[in-house]
């Protein structure tokens, strides 16, 4: 990582309009910085203290590579101010703060705080350019040489049952994003976990944490799960044709507005060979065993009288 002063703001300036907020902000005593990109995003981050590289590192995404931040040219910078305790007064402690160009992202006396804001904005910002691949909301296991896909925003449950899928002896590829490639695979993004409850902070585990082995290549789609979980439900889905199943992707397509035709001939292709559940669930260990020998059977079930329009939640 180069340590590096004022090239990397100047630089930045050139491809993006200044503003009064972000001209302040260059004149902040930035310590060091970092740049990379991913899935064709070119991204800088900078912070004021050394120390806060390591844990921005930890949640930068899956398949960052690092290039020279001197002279480099973004699409988007994250500046990251360290706060903690005031040497001249001990005892007031200063703010920590994150922001993506000249937005404040966030603003708090706890560093996971701003921390995890920088990461949700990071990732979200990654899915909506990427530009040779589509990013959907969805958990994804691999299961005997085929992917699971379990598309839904946040607080349907999909983490915790990619959880369970994975303790049952799945392979993790994702709790977060699909990243469907051209020709309708799926590709490896393996960040950490983030187990969420409404009204509280997020909890992270690695995948090693929870002792999932890591996919490293694509997988074709073999099983697509539209699911969300209610308490004391039992597992009982229903077959759901392919067009079905792609419009349920779609619904959970980050750049679906802007990219809609390129997202539905995708996910058609995606589909074409894949069996698609549609249910409420349970308990995720429960839903987990059948989940998988479903998977297992490889076989399409098309049931075209089930009235299933695609549900979607609040991102």
């Amino acid at each position: 990582m180069a340590i590096i002063h004022d090239t990397f703001s100047a630089v930045f300036r050139s491809v993006v309009n200044p503003s009064p907020c972000l001209e302040k902000l260059d004149r902040l005593g930035w310590v060091t910085a970092i740049a990379g990109v991913n899935h064709g995003v070119r991204l800088g981050i900078r912070t004021t203290h050394e120390s806060l590289l390591g844990p921005i590192a930890s949640r930068l995404p899956p398949r960052w590579r690092s290039s020279s931040p001197t002279n480099a040219c973004v699409d988007r910078l994250y500046s990251l101010v360290g706060g903690g305790p005031d040497p001249r007064y001990p005892h007031i402690r200063r703010f920590h703060l994150a922001y993506a160009g000249a937005r404040l992202l966030c603003r708090s006396l706890y560093l996971d705080e701003v921390l995890d804001a920088f990461e949700s904005d990071l990732h979200f910002f990654i899915a909506q350019s990427a530009r040779l691949a589509l990013f959907v909301h969805a958990g994804v296991v691999g299961w005997h040489g085929t992917a699971i896909v379990i598309p839904g925003r946040t607080l349907v449950g999909k983490t915790t049952l990619v959880a369970a899928l994975v303790k049952a002896g799945a392979t993790y590829y994702s709790d977060e994003y699909a990243v469907f490639q051209a020709d309708g695979c799926v590709r490896p993004y393996p960040k950490a976990l983030s187990f969420r409850n409404e009204g509280s902070r997020p909890t992270r585990f690695s995948p090693e944490e929870l002792g999932a082995t890591i996919g490293r290549k694509p997988l074709r789609v073999g099983l697509v799960v539209v699911t969300k979980f209610r308490s004391g439900a039992c597992w009982r889905p229903v077959t759901v044709s392919p067009g079905r199943a792609a419009l349920h992707l779609l619904a959970n397509t980050v750049c679906a507005r802007t990219r809609p035709s390129a997202a539905l001939a995708m996910f058609a292709q995606a589909a074409t060979n894949a069996r698609t559940l549609r249910g409420i669930r349970g308990e995720a260990y429960a839903a987990a065993a059948s989940i998988l020998e479903e998977a297992r059977k490889g076989h399409r079930v098309l049931d075209a009288t089930t009235n299933d329009a695609p549900f979607v939640e609040g991102r």
